[in-house]
Parts: structure tokens; sequence; C-alpha cells
């Protein structure tokens, strides 16, 4: 077994601690950072959850998702992708929305940063 595909073999087992319906890694980005917007200040403030992002397939409804490994904390920002989910490409940035918050994923070499708006919950 390659050294990366050993590594997403025990992402994925840890994933499935959390959540033994995720059946498979879709893709993996080494580290990214969560952000809230402080409409007060009009502006956009770093959370304490970041790490690696997986987007994931499920053998349950919702059938994909996604999640923030939170290297901080415990915390971890765990996201359904589903029919409320609402996603646009605006390169370099891919910007999602849902019930809960708007939020964006910058894409930097080796680093994205997910911005969002709205609880984190």
């Amino acid at each position: 077994m390659e050294p990366a595909n050993a590594g997403h073999m025990m992402s994925l087992a840890a994933l499935q601690r959390q959540d033994p319906y995720i059946t498979k890694l879709l893709d993996v980005t080494g580290q990214v950072a969560l952000y809230n917007f402080n409409s007060k200040a009009n502006e956009w403030e770093k959370t304490e959850i970041e790490g690696t992002l997986f987007v994931y397939a499920r053998s349950a409804s919702p059938r994909h998702g996604f999640t923030i490994m939170n290297r901080l904390s415990t915390e971890n920002l765990v996201e359904p992708i589903n029919k409320d989910l609402e996603f646009q490409l605006q390169d370099p940035f891919l910007l999602y929305r849902n019930g809960n918050c708007e939020c964006f994923v910058e894409s930097k070499p080796q680093t994205i940063n997910v911005k969002h708006r709205g609880d984190v919950r």
C-alpha cells in the first residue's frame, strides 16, 4: 500500500468513527480555515476551526458531505450536501449557501480557506 493511500485509509477510518455511513473519500485538501462573517464590523473573522477538508460519499441520506477535521479542538465542521446546499464556482472561489450560512472556499497553493457566514453548527 502506498503511503498516500495508507493515509487516506486512516482518515477514512477516523471519519467513519464519527459517521459510520461514510463509505468513500472523494477529495481531500490538506489545510483549510473557517471564517465567520461579523456583520457589525462587516468583515470575515477567523474561527478556531482549521484542519483537513474531506469530501465523502455516504451509504445513507444525504449521500455526500464534507467535514473539516479540526486540529485546534474537538469541534469539527460537518456539512451534509443536500438539496438545500447551493454551490457556485467563481475561480478561485467555491461559494456555498445553506439555511444556516453563506460560505466560500478560497483555493491557494496547498491551502483552501473555508469562509463561513452564519452560525457554525
